[in-house]
């Protein structure tokens, strides 16, 4: 396992914050090593959480045509069918997972296509779980076109803490399921929208693997 290159900003000014931190207390309370020691275990505390949210495990996706992969880990919060006002305009099988501080915040293309639609919304910092965070939240919608002419959705959503949003597709590209396509920093959602007569393989409540665990089936 290694660190994502979106931690690279973070750890480092964790890493000044901290130590500017305990330097600034043993300077103005040379003598207090009670508190010095409790600042310490802290900033130690504070530093692993840091290095863990970013960190970037080894993820084997089995390339299926057929199959639409999780992409993100997380919780399933959402399965229903819902009016997508976006792009489709129509109605589709909505899909929702909620990731908390401590999933892994990779973001994995759920199938292979070519990407024919990317846009970013600026918006407000709901709780990744709020009904209307998928619509007014911060967010970005991609979405990719399978070889045999279906189009998947697929919705990065800011939370209360997450707020930056970082996204490697662009129009007109093309993409293979399981590579990765994005990151979303402190806490989040991916809401996925597909085909109505798609096939739902998982349950509310379960916590899929991102670039892994095989979500739905296409027809």
């Amino acid at each position: 396992m290694t660190l994502h290159k979106e931690g690279t900003g973070t750890i480092s000014l964790t890493i000044i914050g901290l130590l500017i931190a305990n330097a600034t207390l043993r300077y103005f309370l040379p003598e207090q090593e009670l508190l010095h020691t409790l600042l310490l275990i802290v900033s130690l505390f504070l530093f692993v959480v840091v290095v863990q949210f970013f960190r970037k495990p080894i993820r084997t996706t089995v390339i299926n045509p057929k199959h639409v992969i999780a992409p993100a880990d997380g919780k399933v919060v959402v399965i229903e069918e819902v009016i997508e006002t976006e792009y489709f305009k129509g109605p589709r099988r909505q899909v929702s997972i909620f990731m908390s501080p401590l999933n892994v915040h990779i973001n994995f293309n759920p199938i292979s296509g070519i990407v024919t639609y990317a846009k970013y919304h600026a918006g407000k910092y709901l709780v990744a779980w709020h009904p209307k965070s998928s619509t007014e939240n911060e967010r970005t919608t991609i979405v990719v076109k399978h070889p045999n002419g279906t189009e998947v959705l697929f919705r990065q959503i800011a939370g209360a803490l997450a707020r930056r949003i970082c996204w490697y597709v662009k129009e007109g590209q093309s993409v293979e399921q399981g590579s990765e396509f994005g990151f979303i920093k402190f806490g989040s959602r991916i809401d996925i929208f597909l085909p109505l007569d798609a096939k739902i393989l998982v349950n509310i409540d379960d916590k899929p693997v991102g670039g892994e665990t095989v979500i739905a089936e296409l027809v």
